[in-house]
């Protein structure tokens, strides 16, 4: 079984998507993640509630309002099109912008847990040695947290080759723009050619597996380097 033209469009919008959502994903957490790790209050409570709100919500309810919000009627829809001159709601721009809200909690989790956990005893002797906080994070908590940060790049770009209800709402399941492999496997099913599905969903638990492999490995190598120190 071979992918066919559509197909192979799908695929590469749907890895071009996960790789733009995943980089600009942890250029976000990372920041955000460092902030929560250090605070115990009444915002940052708020803040973490809800970053984790994609976990509990359905897609479609998260679609809908970032739907709304993206209109070219809505202040956010306006401002886009004043400054690229293209709506923002069934665009690839739209699908990136709705992929960073939906992910969001599956890369700033795994790293608020690898600061939280970080010994605060590391990060104080690299000040007393005269590193600058910007030299401590990439000298120390970079190096520490490294399995973290992997475990949470993956995680948002296979959490983000999976998504659909979200895709589908603000994107449109326009060929070659907008449908990714996702919504490519729902119009098979729809139009009863359980053949092509089958090759579509197939395609995706292999690249799920692909995926997920490596980094489980990576992890238990990690504990077990540490467990030897």
């Amino acid at each position: 079984m071979y992918l066919s033209q559509a197909d192979l469009e799908a695929l590469y919008l749907t890895l071009q998507l996960a790789l733009v959502s995943s980089l600009i994903l942890l250029l976000i957490s990372t920041p955000l993640a460092w902030w929560l790790s250090r605070q115990n209050t009444r915002l940052s409570s708020f803040i973490q509630t809800v970053v984790a709100l994609p976990l509990i919500l359905p897609p479609t309810v998260i679609g809908f309002y970032l739907l709304t919000a993206m209109s070219p009627n809505s202040p956010l829809g306006s401002l886009w099109h004043s400054i690229s001159g293209n709506t923002l709601v069934f665009s690839f721009s739209g699908l990136v912008f709705g992929s960073i809200i939906y992910s969001l909690p599956f890369t700033v989790q795994p790293l608020y847990s690898a600061f939280k956990q970080m010994p605060q005893s590391l990060i104080e002797a690299a000040a007393t040695l005269g590193a600058t906080p910007i030299d401590r994070f990439f000298s120390v908590v970079l190096p520490y947290c490294k399995a973290s940060f992997i475990a949470a790049a993956t995680l948002s770009f296979a959490h983000t080759i999976g998504e659909f209800g979200i895709v589908l709402m603000i994107g449109g399941n326009i060929p070659g723009e907008t449908q990714v492999l996702s919504l490519a496997l729902y119009d098979y099913v729809e139009t009863m050619q359980y053949e092509q599905a089958h090759r579509v969903a197939l395609g995706l638990v292999v690249l799920s597996v692909l995926l997920l492999l490596p980094v489980y490995g990576f992890n238990r190598n990690h504990l077990l380097s540490i467990g030897k120190v």
